[in-house]
């Protein structure tokens, strides 16, 4: 991966023996059957849900009872990558430890369930009023529109038969 130096400093370049693993390769329950630090790394970065993060804080906490510098450094990348991902939304304050990242983020899911579920009701309460219009006014609406705006096909769709 070094590519050849010239002279004298090839003397200098490192020698260094590496492990290249491909974090892809894993599937979410090969990495929570290992416990080691790396396969939570990965299990975060790619969480099949929010839930799922919240349950690898406590296994972090547990296995850094007692490395506070290490809970501390976990809690602050943890946060930065949480707030990099736009399907989280989220906007979390700066916590210096696990345990407290964990009570912000068992905050921050009960407010995704409720606004998941409001879209959720907004998108069913749009398709009803979407139904119902086509089915009182199909009759009405293409005999409204002038001859221009009336579209191949629009009866059709209107009447429920098309897509």
């Amino acid at each position: 991966m070094i590519p050849p130096v010239p002279g004298l400093v090839e003397q200098f370049k490192p020698r260094l023996k590496y492990l290249l693993i491909d974090e892809n390769a894993y599937t979410d329950s090969d990495l929570a059957s290992l416990k080691n630090l790396v396969a939570a790394v990965f299990r975060i970065e790619h969480p099949a849900s929010p839930e799922v993060i919240g349950g690898l804080l406590g296994l972090l906490e547990e296995w850094l009872a007692d490395r506070p510098d290490l809970r501390r450094m976990f809690a602050l990348w943890i946060r930065a990558t949480l707030m990099r991902k736009a399907e989280y939304r989220i906007v979390l304050p700066l916590v210096d430890d696990l345990q407290e990242l964990n009570v912000m983020l068992a905050e921050r899911l009960e407010e995704w369930a409720n606004a998941y579920k409001a879209e959720g009701k907004a998108e069913g309460e749009a398709l009803a009023l979407q139904k119902l219009l086509k089915k009182r006014f199909a009759a009405v609406l293409p005999m409204c529109w002038p001859r221009s705006l009336r579209l191949p096909g629009a009866n059709r769709y209107l009447a429920g038969s098309g897509a």
